[in-house]
């Protein structure tokens, strides 16, 4: 089964979606975050994703906590690096047997990795300007 990953490569959502599927499974929730062409009334055009070195195990340590807590098989994984419009820039899967347990875990996932991994946004725009989000 894949682990939870920080990759500057294309996230491979088949093989994520393979390690937490099973027989058992009657419902699957997956969030694909996906780079948009806009934020807060501004067009952009590219953004770029820095990671710090413990980013690895804070994206592990999150599918542990909330696999620990609900008792279902979880996956994510964060891109980092340059990405552009449309690239998915977070994944996160949850399978369990009925669907209100998977979508409530996989909102749970989803939401902790955005409080805890240290990942910074870097978003580009038309005009050549950018900045830092989150900071």
């Amino acid at each position: 089964m894949p682990g939870p990953i920080v990759t500057s490569d294309v996230i491979d959502i088949v093989t994520l979606r393979a390690g937490v599927v099973s027989e058992s499974a009657g419902a699957l929730v997956e969030f694909c975050g996906i780079v948009r062409n806009h934020d807060h009334g501004r067009d952009i055009r590219s953004l770029d994703y820095e990671a710090h070195p413990t980013a690895q195990q804070v994206i592990e340590q999150c599918c542990r906590d909330v696999s620990a807590s609900t008792g279902l098989p979880v996956i994510a994984a964060h891109r980092i690096g340059p990405l552009q419009i449309g690239d998915v820039a977070l994944y996160a899967a949850v399978a369990a047997s009925h669907r209100k347990e998977a979508f409530d875990a996989c909102e749970e996932l989803v939401e902790k990795i955005k409080r805890n991994i240290p990942i910074w946004k870097r978003q580009y725009f038309p005009d050549g300007v950018s900045e830092w989000v989150g900071l």
